[in-house]
């Protein structure tokens, strides 16, 4: 894995930029050559890592990480090269390998062999979430920062996030009893971080008071707060197995044309009802976004790099067209320069390791 490059600080772009045709901006050298040269700090890459001033750390990143249901081999995924679904036993292999790269943390979720209406496998003690996390615990508990995802898609037979009125809508009020459900049975598991992920309005405020009822005063929310409606998550719902079975998720996620304002209120919503940290996803098209919440909080932000950004690197590095390794680099240098201070990452591992690497 190549090094991360550094990127410019704000102020080394625009009007000013000395030379002979600016002479006003900072002199010039001999025959009116540009005295000041940006590139003086480029020439090897030693001086390039010395001057960085945006650097990833591996503690900086999460690993998504899928489990299954019902199957005795890990189950490779056609649209996410290098990524499967999971056993319980693979899950633990992998997970060791994690905190050995040195990644911060891991993010699960469930594939359950069996679905319903209201996604009962989702706070079943039994259920494949609350399992394995249990499996995790104890082995790689204390290593790594262990988190789930909590949402009902996953474990619903229509796919969609919540509970369904009548009329085929999803009724957020009801669907908020389910998320507090499954915010205990993941709390009792192991989980050291939830992370709800349905954009249901009031959700953090559900899930804290639930939680606190129960004596989870101390566990942290990781809020889904501002969550779009993207055509980038294709590849994820093959690995979640989760695809809508009609209709889609724009109802409930957040409208890619509406501005950063919405984003911020959706933030400032989390925030008020409990959130100990917030998220963006995904993330490299919603770099704007990332920025502005960044600037605005203070507490942690995380930013999701998600399944179709994974996918596109990947395939556009099969055919021949990018360099990998570089690519790789260049996207979560530019998630992390847009205000990230938690990097959830198909490449997480990958990544630590190229990271800890002798240079």
């Amino acid at each position: 894995m190549s090094g991360i490059a550094g990127a410019r600080g704000a102020g080394s772009a625009g009007a000013g930029i000395p030379g002979p045709g600016n002479p006003g901006s900072g002199g010039s050298g001999p025959a009116g050559f540009p005295a000041v040269r940006p590139r003086r700090l480029r020439r090897s890459p030693a001086l390039r890592r010395l001057v960085s001033n945006v650097r990833l750390h591996p503690a900086d990143l999460v690993l998504p990480m899928f489990v299954k249901e019902g199957v005795d081999q890990p189950v490779p995924l056609t649209s996410m090269p290098g990524v499967v679904q999971h056993t319980r036993s693979s899950l633990l292999k992998a997970a060791v390998e994690a905190v050995e790269a040195g990644v911060g943390g891991l993010i699960l979720f469930g594939v359950p062999a069996a679905k319903d209406a209201r996604g009962s496998a989702a706070d079943d003690p039994a259920g494949i979430v609350q399992l394995a996390l249990a499996d995790l615990v104890a082995e790689v508990g204390g290593d790594i920062v262990l988190m789930t995802d909590l949402c009902l898609d996953e474990c619903t037979d229509h796919g969609h996030c919540g509970l369904l009125t009548d009329a085929g809508e999803v009724d957020n009020d009801a669907t908020l009893a389910r998320y507090a459900s499954i915010a205990v049975a993941q709390a009792r598991a192991g989980a050291e971080v939830v992370a709800p992920s349905g954009m249901m309005d009031g959700q953090v405020g559900a899930i804290r008071a639930a939680l606190d009822a129960e004596g989870f005063t101390d566990l942290p929310i990781l809020a889904y707060s501002a969550k779009y409606a993207s055509a980038f998550y294709g590849p994820f719902r093959e690995a979640a197995e989760c695809a809508p079975q009609f209709g889609d998720r724009t109802g409930y996620q957040q409208d890619p044309a509406r501005s950063v304002a919405e984003a911020l209120r959706e933030v400032a919503l989390d925030l008020a009802e409990g959130a100990d940290a917030v998220m963006v996803k995904p993330a490299l098209a919603y770099l704007d976004v990332l920025r502005a919440v960044a600037d605005t909080v203070d507490v942690p932000v995380a930013a999701y790099q998600v399944s179709g950004e994974y996918a596109m690197v990947e395939a556009a590095a099969a055919a021949g067209w990018i360099d990998r390794d570089r690519a790789i680099a260049e996207t979560l240098t530019a998630i992390s320069r847009a205000g990230a201070d938690i990097i959830l990452t198909y490449w997480a591992v990958e990544v630590a390791r190229g990271l800890a690497a002798p240079r």
